[in-house]
């Protein structure tokens, strides 16, 4: 009985979360509450349905986007891209010496914090062979990050009273998961969205170089390497609204759904989040992520204010 009864909430924040009635923090929080009071019963399958949901909403955004103003969008981007994930990644490599941490478990910090969160840990693991309790500790930490980033940032750039431009490429930057970088850029405003989404994705196609640098260090050359094809999909979208093939009115209506489906996306992130596996990280992993985050998140912020 009780099993049902957390199924038939779990459904129900899904059916609100679908006619838009809470927005991207909300739908955060909720999912925390929910598995700290339920215990979630589709953990086993949520990690999948955050991965392909992602997907989709990212694909569907596309179809509010135009060529132009996407390339210019990605190209005002690209220098702090650049600085921010070598940096990033040198600081990471230095700080996991300097705690003794797993190299390989550093590294995958450090590679989640420079790129894509989850999405740069996932591609990246099989490529370097790290066992999957490094990959679940690597994990639990962004996800715990991401999440404050969804609360932290919004009111960071209110404060701050950033821009709608500056405020989608520092989150685009500074934020692990690409779930979380627009899920804090959803309540800013649509033009944060668009410049968030877009830095971000031209920023996840830097897993290729990665990966291939993460070879030779860890000397596992013949490993495959995950590429983002979603991101073609994503750039189609772009292309086919920006040829108008497709009517105006079906368009904004794709773009609406994604930005719920992004929503319900948020939800099922938060169901994940476990205060047992956070316990069981230890400090020195925690304390690498918190203080790579916390670097690139002022140094981007400074570079675009100034």
């Amino acid at each position: 009985m009780k099993v049902l009864f957390s199924k038939t909430v779990y459904f129900l924040i899904i059916s609100v979360a679908l006619l838009g009635i809470i927005n991207s923090t909300a739908a955060l929080l909720l999912g925390f509450v929910y598995t700290l009071i339920f215990n979630n019963p589709f953990k086993a399958y949520s990690h999948k349905a955050i991965h392909y949901f992602l997907k989709i909403s990212v694909v569907g955004l596309g179809f509010g986007m135009f060529i132009k103003e996407t390339f210019e969008t990605s190209k005002e981007g690209l220098n702090l891209t650049i600085y921010s994930i070598f940096l990033t990644v040198a600081l990471g490599s230095l700080l996991t010496r300097v705690l003794k941490l797993d190299l390989k478990l550093g590294h995958l910090i450090t590679s989640g914090t420079a790129i894509c969160g989850g999405s740069a840990i996932a591609a990246i693991s099989p490529v370097i062979r790290a066992r999957s309790e490094t990959i679940s500790i690597a994990l639990g930490i962004v996800f715990l990050l991401n999440s404050i980033a969804l609360f932290v940032f919004p009111a960071v750039g209110h404060f701050l009273k950033l821009t709608q431009e500056q405020f989608g490429l520092w989150c685009a930057v500074a934020i692990h998961d690409t779930s979380s970088v627009v899920g804090a850029a959803l309540g800013y405003g649509d033009e944060a969205l668009r410049i968030a989404t877009t830095v971000k994705l031209s920023r996840t196609l830097w897993i290729i170089p990665l990966s291939i640098v993460s070879m030779f260090l860890f000397k596992t050359k013949r490993e495959k390497i995950n590429i983002p094809y979603f991101i073609v999909l994503f750039i189609g979208a772009i292309i086919i609204n920006s040829c108008h093939i497709l009517p105006e009115p079906a368009t904004h209506f794709i773009v609406l759904m994604a930005k719920r489906l992004l929503i319900i996306t948020l939800f099922i992130v938060g169901s994940t989040i476990s205060m047992k596996d956070l316990k069981s990280t230890g400090i020195k992993p925690i304390i690498l992520a918190l203080t790579v985050w916390i670097f690139i998140s002022i140094f981007s912020l400074l570079y675009i204010l100034n």
